[in-house]
């Protein structure tokens, strides 16, 4: 039987509030506070939450854990916490507060290493390693850190492969290029994920419309769909989106 498509709202958290990017640096608005949010789209039917506190990293600090504490307490759907996790102690920490799944990112990248302890130590199932990169000319796609601040000179495609090999239990997704301008999903990234990876991938970056996040989840075979400013905006919800993809014959969860 096929796997239910996800539909994930992002809230991307500084100072204790939603905020949203393009491209992660420009044109920031506030979109407001993440734990009203987070149980709005709860009574939507979103999937799941992703609370990436986006300064984090290159702060050189761990994420903040009032809002994932608040959250935990009036949200019920599963909950991913991300920005600055860097040793299995700041994962332990949230998995307390009440994370279901932890995000790691730029500290996965400097030690790998750290994918595996965690995945040894929690579980593959708690661990999502995001994955932040931008389309070079040539064709491949280089991962980013610090909230892409940061060129690595690594090909995002073999990252997601290795992460996964060592543990990672979902990796997620987001190009630069894409994120926040409404314009869709970079596809051709996505299917070259589905092609190298067997393990889940949330697609992150360009969701403008329905058709859009379709577009993702079919052509570009992802297994999430992850989305901030259609939903922060509220020109859609995730049930609107969820009943049209029903419509397209899209397997999605009530």
């Amino acid at each position: 039987m096929p796997t239910a498509k996800r539909i994930i709202p992002c809230l991307d958290i500084k100072d204790g509030r939603v905020v949203k990017n393009v491209k992660f640096h420009q044109n920031t608005w506030d979109a407001g506070d993440p734990v009203a949010l987070a149980a709005a789209y709860e009574r939507q039917g979103a999937d799941e939450i992703v609370l990436l506190d986006i300064n984090a990293s290159y702060e050189g600090r761990s994420a903040t854990l009032d809002v994932l504490r608040r959250a935990a307490e009036q949200v019920f759907i599963p909950v991913t916490i991300g920005g600055g996790v860097s040793t299995v102690a700041h994962v332990k920490e949230y998995l307390r507060a009440g994370a279901d799944k932890v995000s790691v990112n730029t500290a996965a990248v400097l030690r790998p290493d750290l994918i595996d302890e965690i995945a040894d130590q929690f579980g593959s199932s708690t661990l999502v390693v995001a994955i932040d990169c931008q389309r070079r000319p040539e064709g491949w796609w280089e991962v980013y850190l610090h909230g892409g601040r940061t060129p690595t000179g690594i090909d995002a495609v073999s990252w997601a492969a290795e992460a996964a090999r060592r543990g990672a239990g979902e990796l997620l997704v987001t190009s630069i290029d894409a994120d926040g301008t409404r314009k869709g999903y970079d596809i051709a990234l996505h299917q070259a994920l589905a092609d190298a990876v067997a393990v889940p991938v949330i697609a992150s970056g360009g969701a403008g419309s329905p058709e859009d996040i379709l577009e993702v989840l079919t052509v570009g075979r992802a297994d999430a769909a992850l989305a901030a400013s259609i939903f922060h905006s509220g020109e859609h919800t995730v049930e609107g989106v969820k009943a049209f993809l029903r419509e397209k014959g899209v397997l999605v969860r009530p």
